[in-house]
């Protein structure tokens, strides 16, 4: 007996024919005569019929809830069931018995708290919200390689373990190397600059981690992290590719995911080209207006950020022309005033999903850059001294893959989103 058919593709039109399905076992409804079962697979629930009259009536007679069975039987088109149409089961195999009473319930009827959720997370993961999480994943990964294959970009790989800081500051995982302390990587942005300088366009989907004492729900001690980086732009270049990565990747998922949007229960946004800009200073402006105590150079927080959304009325903005000295020590600067630099964060509603800038590309200004914000130019010089061979003026961005995700499957916790999140609090499962 082998699975011919998934579950979405038995409809009224197979009437009458004989099917193999094969799945979990979703609920189960015992008549007396018969036996219900609603079978789950990757494509959705559908009813199966068990007639006292089948051999397998017995074999079922103690069946669990996610227990993993296979299902030969006759379509009969019902308008009461699932997808109009349920299968007369002929033979149930039992592949794999699930143990009962389950740590947690997968229809979803008994509620169950986020940490009981992260802790019998492998349950959790078959339900179909975070199944349904899981293929937007897919779909927004998708449009984001095929718009940057179509623009030209090369997908590269850069490394994980390295010897420094890639942006200054203590914020780092050591790990033991070969007898020496190393790092992981908390951005793959020096490493990324590099390959601009060799094919130009380059982009990278890979974790990175940042050791933030933060448990809040958009922070994640490791995380996948959606890199890009051209040569011969600006920061003006890098706003306009990411504005097409966006409006391509929410039109995927509205075209190609409505099921699981629906099972969510979630409107994605209406991304108009060109995304609102509004400048660091206007922001100020802005919160000052509203009664913050707030001054150029000061960070612009979640609360603030609220305030801007609340204010803008748009779902999406840029906030541009950051301090200088707020940015990491490749943002360049802008070339009519020193103190403001040419660089970018793309917000949802209040959340930031993507950072950007145009970078400094000689090394005179990399340096003095470094020594500004008391960093020692010669802990960087593996990359500092590929800058004396030729490195032209370049532009990217990063974007933080779950928090992209808030924003395309309305979870507003990116432990919710992650399969198996890893932060202060948990490394199982």
């Amino acid at each position: 007996m082998m699975k011919d058919y998934y579950i979405k593709n038995v409809t009224q039109d197979l009437d009458g024919k004989e099917v193999t399905l094969a799945g979990w076992v979703h609920n189960i409804r015992d008549l007396g005569g018969k036996k219900f079962l609603l079978l789950r697979d990757k494509t959705g629930i559908g009813q199966i019929v068990v007639d006292k009259s089948s051999p397998s009536f017995q074999e079922i007679s103690d069946i669990s809830q996610e227990s993993v069975i296979m299902v030969k039987g006759v379509v009969k088109a019902d308008n009461r069931a699932p997808n109009g149409v349920e299968v007369h089961a002929k033979e149930v195999k039992i592949l794999s018995k699930a143990k009962s009473p389950l740590p947690l319930d997968v229809s979803g009827k008994v509620k169950a708290d986020i940490d009981t959720r992260l802790k019998e997370r492998v349950l959790d993961l078959r339900r179909q919200e975070m199944q349904s999480i899981l293929k937007i994943q897919n779909i927004t990964l998708k449009s984001f390689r095929e718009t940057l294959y179509k623009e030209g970009f090369v997908e590269v790989f850069t490394p994980k373990i390295i010897a420094s800081a890639t942006e200054g500051g203590a914020q780092l995982f050591s790990v033991i190397y070969f007898g020496e302390t190393a790092f992981l990587a908390q951005s793959p942005q020096l490493y990324k600059e590099l390959l601009a300088g060799v094919v130009e366009k380059v982009f990278e989907i890979a974790p990175a981690w940042r050791a933030e004492d933060s448990d809040t729900p958009y922070h994640l001690a490791e995380f996948i992290s959606m890199d890009v980086e051209m040569a011969f732009g600006n920061y003006e270049d890098a706003m306009k590719l990411l504005e097409k990565l966006i409006y391509n990747i929410v039109n995927s998922v509205k075209n190609e995911a409505s099921d699981e949007l629906k099972i969510l229960s979630h409107n994605l946004p209406d991304v108009k080209i060109p995304i609102k800009r509004l400048t660091y200073k206007d922001a100020i402006e802005i919160l000052q207006s509203k009664g913050y105590n707030i001054k150029f150079g000061d960070d612009i927080g979640t609360p603030e950020s609220r305030v801007l959304y609340n204010e803008l009325k748009e779902d999406l903005y840029f906030i541009t022309d950051w301090p200088t000295l707020s940015r990491p020590f490749y943002t360049k600067s802008k070339d009519t005033d020193p103190n403001v630099s040419e660089s970018f964060d793309l917000i949802y509603r209040w959340l930031e999903i993507a950072s950007g800038s145009t970078r400094n590309h000689k090394r005179e200004v990399l340096e003095d850059s470094l020594r500004k914000r008391g960093l020692k130019p010669e802990n960087f010089e593996f990359f500092l001294r590929w800058f004396d061979y030729g490195m032209p003026p370049h532009t990217g961005f990063g974007m933080g893959f779950a928090r992209l995700l808030v924003m395309l499957t309305g979870i507003h916790n990116v432990k919710e989103i992650v399969p198996f999140p890893r932060d202060k609090k948990r490394l199982v499962p």
